[in-house]
């Protein structure tokens, strides 16, 4: 699945977009809009970006659990070579940090997540904040083109911005978008 981004300047232009991208057969769950007018897009009954797409957390729980992972083995390693009252750490007790550490690393960088924007959405930060809408349409690789040139015949207000994956890697940086 790819990521479409689009950018539009007014709320009408959305609504329009939102009813030729559901009659294309794109559903609400692969339809997200973000905007400052959040109130608007909920009369004109328009899907807004949820709590997982406005922020980072899914980025930053597995940045998360690498760095909980990596703890959470060496503080194991470490303990099962050091004898405690001349006996070996008990194997379990071992894996049980090992999943304290990943799980602990997880929960921590949720929480950093839950509190900081998504590493996606930085570059269209300022638009945003201008008064843009920004248009996210999930579609299958196959349906890049349908989808891009159907915006482009019937919104050509709306500006393509770029594509990406709708997965996350934790070794992922925000792209440089010029406007």
């Amino acid at each position: 699945m790819k990521r479409l981004y689009f950018l539009t300047k007014n709320i009408d232009s959305t609504e329009s977009i939102s009813h030729d991208i559901h009659a294309a057969g794109i559903t609400d769950w692969d339809f997200h809009v973000l905007s400052k007018n959040d109130k608007g897009l909920y009369q004109r009954h328009i899907h807004s970006a949820n709590m997982l797409q406005k922020t980072d957390f899914i980025h930053s729980a597995e940045i998360g659990v690498l760095k909980g992972t990596a703890i959470g083995l060496t503080v194991a390693l470490v303990l099962s070579q050091i004898p405690i009252h001349d006996k070996q750490v008990p194997f379990e007790i071992l894996i049980g940090i090992f999943l304290a550490g990943i799980l602990f690393g997880a929960w921590h960088g949720g929480l950093f997540g839950a509190q900081n924007e998504n590493f996606r959405l930085k570059p269209f930060h300022d638009k945003i904040e201008e008064g843009y809408y920004l248009i996210m349409i999930d579609v299958a690789k196959k349906q890049v083109d349908e989808i891009v040139e159907l915006m482009k015949s019937k919104h050509p207000e709306a500006r393509y911005c770029t594509k990406d994956s709708v997965m996350v890697s934790p070794f992922e940086n925000s792209k440089e978008i010029t406007f």
